[in-house]
C-alpha cells in the first residue's frame, strides 16, 4: 500500500499507532496513492488538497480527512457536511466517519463509483 500524509499534527505517529507490513510511506507528491490522510482547518485548504489528492490517487483508494473538532479549541470553518459537500465538487463520497481522538475527526472519502472508469 502506497500511503501519504499531508501536515499531521507532530503526534501523528502516536494516533497512528502499528503500521502494518508493506505500507510504505511517500511523499506528498508522490502518485498512484492508495491512501492520503490530509489534517486541515480551513475550508480553502480542504479544496486545494482534494482537488490535488483526486487526481494523485488509485480509483480504488482513499483519502482520509482529518479536522478539529469543535471541543478541541483549535480555530476551524470545518464540519462533516462542509467537508462531505466539498468531497462531491470533487468526485469523492464518504463512507466512514470517526473519531480520531479529543482533537481530531476524520471522514474517509473513496471515488464515486461512476468515477472510477
Amino acid at each position: 500500500m502506497i500511503a501519504s500524509v499531508i501536515e499531521p499534527p507532530g503526534d501523528y505517529q502516536r494516533l497512528l499507532g502499528h503500521v502494518p507490513i508493506g505500507v510504505m510511506f511517500v511523499a506528498r507528491t508522490a502518485s498512484h496513492l492508495d491512501f492520503a490522510h490530509v489534517f486541515v482547518r480551513e475550508r480553502a485548504t480542504l479544496g486545494r488538497h482534494l482537488q490535488d489528492l483526486r487526481g494523485r490517487i488509485r480509483p480504488s483508494g482513499m483519502i482520509w480527512v482529518s479536522w478539529p473538532k469543535r471541543a478541541s479549541g483549535i480555530p476551524t470553518d470545518l464540519t462533516e457536511d462542509v467537508i462531505r459537500a466539498e468531497a462531491l465538487r470533487h468526485g469523492l463520497v464518504d463512507v466512514k466517519v470517526c473519531a480520531i481522538d479529543a482533537t481530531w475527526s476524520g471522514l474517509k472519502l473513496v471515488v464515486r463509483l461512476r468515477g472510477r472508469g
